[in-house]
């Protein structure tokens, strides 16, 4: 199937467009580091243009940067704190660039990078560092109080606490298989019902209606999935900040 031009599999092969060997190691450019700009130079001019003029009444692309810094400002503020306002870029990025590579894969003909595993994990394993190391930082050894759970007897520890470590370390396989499964069922099923409506005729209305409010959630699930990611993120790092 993947390898079927037509194949509902195919959108998401990776193929290389500029061959770079750098010291025996293949520094390629794909049409998913395409993407990737894309989407990072979409978030960029969002954010300068709507931050360009500051008018009183704002305009539309000045109403959409406020709404998207008001909407993460206010989730980092009620999940880890005031403590958390220094952590507002790296969440706030998160958020945009997910959400700009979610949108972009609904454009026809583009690729939707966050439909990879490796790039989902990629984030996943940056925010699991981050958020271990600043827990180490900010409580050095105190930091492995947190697989111990408050007010449990010692004698339940070595079942608890083994539980814990094992929940801690799948954060970052949940947070990305999370990003990345969502994305790839979502597509491969709007890729599979749109290659009905040709192949039915006139009885393609059908398929063709199921499409077009596939097409809507789909939408839906990216801003969704945009959120969820920068929301766990948030709560790792109050974890890490506030332990229990």
């Amino acid at each position: 199937m993947a390898g079927d031009a037509h194949g509902p599999l195919e959108q998401f092969r990776i193929k290389e467009l500029v061959d770079i060997p750098v010291a025996g190691v293949q520094l390629d450019i794909t049409n998913s580091t395409v993407w990737m700009v894309v989407a990072a130079a979409g978030v960029i001019a969002v954010m300068v243009g709507g931050t360009r003029k500051r008018a009183l009444v704002p305009g539309r692309l000045q109403s959409i940067a406020e709404l998207a810094y008001e909407f993460i400002a206010g989730m980092v503020r009620d999940t880890v704190g005031d403590e958390g306002r220094k952590y507002f870029p790296l969440i706030f990025t998160l958020f945009m660039f997910i959400l700009f590579g979610n949108l972009a894969g609904m454009i026809p003909y583009s690729f939707t990078f966050t439909s990879h595993i490796a790039v989902t994990f990629a984030m996943a394993a940056v925010v699991f560092v981050g958020v271990t190391v600043l827990g180490f930082i900010k409580h050095g050894m105190h930091f492995f109080s947190f697989f111990v759970p408050p007010g449990v007897s010692v004698f339940m520890w070595p079942l608890l606490i083994p539980i814990e470590i094992i929940s801690y370390l799948s954060r970052p396989i949940s947070l990305s298989v999370r990003l990345f499964a969502n994305m790839l069922a979502g597509h491969t099923l709007l890729k599979v019902f749109a290659g009905f409506v040709p192949a039915l005729g006139v009885a393609g209305i059908l398929p063709l209606a199921f499409v077009s409010a596939l097409t809507g959630l789909e939408i839906v699930i990216a801003f969704l999935q945009a959120y969820v990611f920068a929301i766990l993120t948030c709560l790792y790092i109050n974890d890490a900040l506030h332990l229990h």
